[in-house]
């Protein structure tokens, strides 16, 4: 099969379309015949060798969690899905080496759930990692319906989905963006403030008797400034901080969960969930893919297409 691999730590230079074995299928696992692998900011953070301290990687490396497409194998004793099934997922093994930039992945049937019926497969690859992380952030600090939740760095890949799923989940959102991403976040039903000096005061004057939850998709040390708005300072959640925990607040790793993985599905097709493809680019184009992630100037997700 075809697949993009590195086999070193460094930047997009590094990557290389190459011929790989096609994975086995071990028991409770499916092979599923890639037509879509979402790009993420973590996956050439990883490959820089970002995580190195916390995750095993054995190279060479295929990257990439987030997929889409359609199973062409089933492992011993796997029943969940059938050959033809569609399927998505967010495909973290126990160590990073078979990831998603590739015609063919093994993927746990854990990692896994039924793809959108609404959504493209590109549309679909773009959801795995950053909807889990975003509906995983909410329910780890218990929103519940008519709560209002701040939303740090509301108008990115994880911050889009966040405002979409709270709104859906009935919750009154305000959101940190730039001035030109405003006008954005208010079609996705959320209330804008500019991040920056002067953000507490501006939540503030929107909510003046605090707000019930925060999440910050972001970092910039926003954490103590969030429990400074919330009633209570342990309902404020990080994915980037890791002294969040030390600070009383939660950090939040994403976990593969098909039984999210479903309810994001269920609400995209219930017109609840949209996924902006800004670029969908051939795998051969994944060093090109990483380049744009990392200017942080693209809204919306990017994918590579098998």
């Amino acid at each position: 099969m075809k697949a993009i691999t590195y086999s070193a730590y460094g930047t997009a230079e590094n990557l290389k379309l190459v011929d790989a074995p096609e994975p086995k299928v071990g028991p409770g696992e499916v092979l599923v015949r890639v037509k879509a692998a979402g790009v993420n900011p973590v996956d050439w953070k990883l490959a820089a060798g970002y995580l190195d301290p916390i995750l095993e990687v054995r190279h060479p490396v295929i990257p990439g969690w987030d997929v889409a497409g359609v199973v062409e194998a089933v492992g011993p004793d796997t029943f969940d899905y059938a050959v033809g099934d569609e399927v998505y997922g967010y495909v973290r093994k126990e160590w990073v080496e078979l990831g998603t930039y590739a015609e063919l992945v093994s993927a746990p049937v854990r990692t896994l759930a039924r793809k959108p019926r609404t959504l493209s497969f590109e549309q679909a690859a773009g959801i795995p990692l950053a909807g889990l992380t975003a509906y995983q952030s909410l329910t780890r600090v218990g929103v519940k319906a008519g709560e209002t939740v701040v939303i740090h760095s509301a108008a990115g890949g994880t911050g889009s989905f966040g405002v979409q799923i709270a709104v859906a989940l009935g919750l009154r959102v305000i959101g940190t963006a730039g001035a030109h991403n405003h006008d954005y976040l208010r079609g996705l039903g959320a209330e804008p403030v500019l991040y920056g000096e002067g953000l507490a005061d501006r939540i503030r004057e929107l909510a003046p008797e605090g707000v019930d939850a925060a999440l910050d998709f972001y970092g910039d040390d926003v954490v103590e400034t969030l429990q400074s708005l919330v009633k209570e300072r342990s309902r404020v959640v990080s994915i980037t901080d890791r002294q969040a925990a030390a600070k009383g607040a939660h950090q939040l790793w994403v976990r593969a969960d098909t039984a999210d993985l479903t309810f994001l599905a269920e609400l995209a097709d219930a017109g609840g969930l949209t996924v902006n493809v800004a670029h969908a680019l051939p795998l051969a184009e994944a060093a090109r893919a990483w380049e744009l992630s990392a200017s942080g100037r693209t809204r919306g997700k990017i994918v590579l297409t098998v």
